[in-house]
């Protein structure tokens, strides 16, 4: 377990909000992932739009944006400023239970934090909600694992180190993230272009509060479709004992890496829920971005400042 005290969270957060004008670039303009067309759309989805309601509940007293209905799955690339940037690059996967993506609290909120550690950012909008007659992963997983080989490709372009590209994921994006690390041996989409030949194996993984990982009811016991390897990737993991999806989502994981002797960070509080995203609360949880950060400059991805 572990307790931060609740001022430094403030702190940290109010430093970080100040500086990320002046540590990060404008974000670019959307990429879209596949210049074809996203393997097996029909154009029955419906219009993407941010489906919050004025009744829908705030987080840290702020409203958050829900999209919806996204059939054109594209990449957000968030750059450190120059004299700042490490090389590392994180794909940020929103959490919405493969329903919605929670745009700013999971996601551009996300980047803007990473950028203030020298990391790029790379916003994965992918494909909301899970197809009919497919497992809710699917689509998900062919847009993770396309924008993973697309940012390899551009890697030159965008002055990133092929060996420091990760993925971070919040709830079902947690979800989403875990499946990246460990399906990477092939494509489940047939090659549209030479990014496709690259590998898109996670250097390492980030899971906020992730969703679906175990078997309910059996602790311990990894879904079956998360295949856990020795090649998996190191990960950082954390999630509250309160959190209605199931503290059990991060120690079936972080038990599977341990079985492997795969370096993996746990940590485990004991309130805070679930989809709080990095806005600061009275719950120590919500520190967990120090934490992070230090995982991230202990193996060399972030400034040392």
């Amino acid at each position: 377990m572990n307790l931060l005290a609740l001022a430094p969270v403030v702190v940290v957060w109010l430093l970080m909000a100040g500086a990320v004008s002046s540590q990060a670039s404008e974000p670019s303009a959307p990429l879209d992932l596949w210049p074809k067309g996203a393997p097996g759309e029909k154009g029955d989805i419906g219009t993407e739009l941010d489906t919050t309601k004025p009744t829908d509940g705030q987080v840290a007293g702020k409203r958050l944006m829900r999209v919806g209905n996204v059939s054109r799955p594209t990449l957000t690339i968030f750059r450190p400023v120059a004299d700042l940037n490490t090389g590392a690059a994180v794909v940020v996967c929103p959490g919405g239970g493969y329903s919605i993506l929670a745009w700013d609290l999971e996601g551009t909120e996300i980047c803007e934090w990473l950028n203030s550690l020298g990391v790029t950012g790379v916003l994965l909008k992918y494909r909301v909600p899970a197809r009919a007659g497919l497992p809710r992963y699917a689509a998900p997983l062919q847009d993770a694992q396309r924008a993973l080989g697309v940012i390899r490709q551009h890697a030159g372009e965008w002055n990133l180190d092929t060996k420091k590209i990760g993925i971070l994921g919040f709830s079902a994006g947690g979800h989403l993230a875990a499946m990246a690390s460990t399906h990477f041996d092939a494509r489940t989409y047939e090659a549209q272009d030479a990014a496709d030949e690259l590998s898109c194996r996670p250097d390492f993984t980030v899971l906020i509060y992730p969703a679906y990982l175990n078997v309910k009811g059996q602790p311990g016991r990894l879904a079956p479709e998360v295949t856990v390897t020795t090649n998996t990737p190191p990960a950082f993991l954390l999630q509250t004992q309160d959190d209605g999806l199931g503290v059990d989502n991060v120690m079936a994981y972080g038990m599977a890496l341990q079985g492997l002797k795969i370096p993996a960070e746990l940590h485990v509080f004991p309130t805070g829920g679930h989809g709080y995203g990095l806005r600061p609360t009275d719950q120590a949880v919500t520190g967990w971005p120090r934490l992070a950060a230090a995982w991230l400059r202990g193996r060399g991805l972030v400034a040392t400042k």
